[in-house]
């Protein structure tokens, strides 16, 4: 049996939708950065004030960064060919991993290729049909989209109100599985959760805590270790989010917690089952980390890097911390 003509393209909803967005005002071009990510910066030939990175700290341009990454390309090659679960796990990876648990004082830490792997795949590995996620309004879109891949049923707490979590607590204390989750600090507005009442809430009811840390790390907490170290909670957080690609200065997102939450992920975490593993420049830089120059004992062993930043002192001329 013959098809009709074929008179427009199937994709031509895609051209209409776009069309919108330029009539509402939310279409948007991609900006071109010239040269490196730093704070003076050149964007579409236009020298600017660069207030938009995530390189908080000034790490992914630092010498020593640069040094190990190339140094792992040279003696380990540019990729790994394999995934992390057949062939592609390197004692790089493994180091790294090592490092980022001390760095959150937990039992175990596994490496996602993003974080926003590291979400999706850690939220919809935990829960399933029949499940409960308890989310803030306005925790990342990858807290969302794992909530939905689940399957679990999705309840929405206003921002940062612990009233509203602690009712909803209440009246699903029937549901055998439950997950509490937020942002530990929020992308847009940069408030922090009101992170020891909210764990504090989550024991008390039997439910599972778990944190996105990304904009934290590197910025509160002694050495940057995020919020739950900020509060000095340690203990009373089951899982912890958290990402190289900010602070750090990489590229990936990794997830902390005890040895069985992450033998569970390498099981079940399907980013990290069906994702080729890191390659030596992304892994290589951080185990090294970057250490002041005379820094001795002020320096904390267990940072995850040693930086000006992190030590009181600003990488950016011009630029304090508080």
């Amino acid at each position: 049996m013959s098809a009709g003509p074929v008179t427009e393209s199937p994709l031509q909803y895609l051209d209409e939708a776009l069309a919108q967005l330029e009539r509402d005002g939310l279409h948007r071009s991609l900006r071109q950065l010239q040269g490196e990510q730093l704070p003076r910066a050149r964007f579409d030939g236009r020298d600017v004030i660069n207030l938009s990175s995530n390189n908080y700290l000034g790490l992914t341009t630092h010498p020593k960064m640069r040094e190990a990454a190339l140094e792992a390309v040279r003696s380990l090659g540019v990729g790994t060919g394999s995934v992390r679960t057949i062939a592609g796990t390197m004692d790089l990876h493994m180091e790294l991993e090592r490092r980022i648990a001390a760095f959150k004082k937990t039992e175990a830490s596994v490496v996602f290729q993003s974080g926003f792997a590291a979400n999706a795949g850690t939220v919809s590995a935990l829960l399933g049909k029949g499940d409960l996620i308890l989310s803030d309004e306005l925790n990342h879109a990858s807290i969302i989209d794992g909530a939905r891949l689940s399957r679990a049923d999705i309840k929405v707490f206003p921002h940062r109100d612990v009233a509203a979590l602690e009712k909803l607590l209440h009246e699903t204390r029937d549901v055998k599985r439950r997950l509490v989750i937020t942002d530990g600090v929020f992308s847009m507005d940069g408030d922090i959760a009101p992170l020891p009442q909210i764990a504090a809430l989550a024991r008390a009811h039997g439910a599972i805590m778990m944190i996105d840390d990304a904009h934290s790390s590197g910025v509160l907490g002694r050495a940057g270790r995020g919020t739950v170290d900020h509060f000095d909670i340690h203990g009373q957080v089951d899982v912890q989010v958290g990402t190289l690609s900010k602070a750090i200065g990489v590229l990936g997102g990794y997830v902390c917690g005890s040895k069985s939450l992450i033998d569970y992920l390498h099981h079940r975490a399907r980013p990290f089952l069906f994702s080729t593993s890191h390659p030596p420049r992304r892994s290589g830089g951080v185990p090294r980390g970057v250490r002041r120059p005379g820094a001795g004992t002020r320096a904390d062993p267990e940072a995850l890097v040693q930086h000006e930043a992190l030590q009181g002192r600003a990488p950016w001329p011009g630029l304090q911390y508080g």
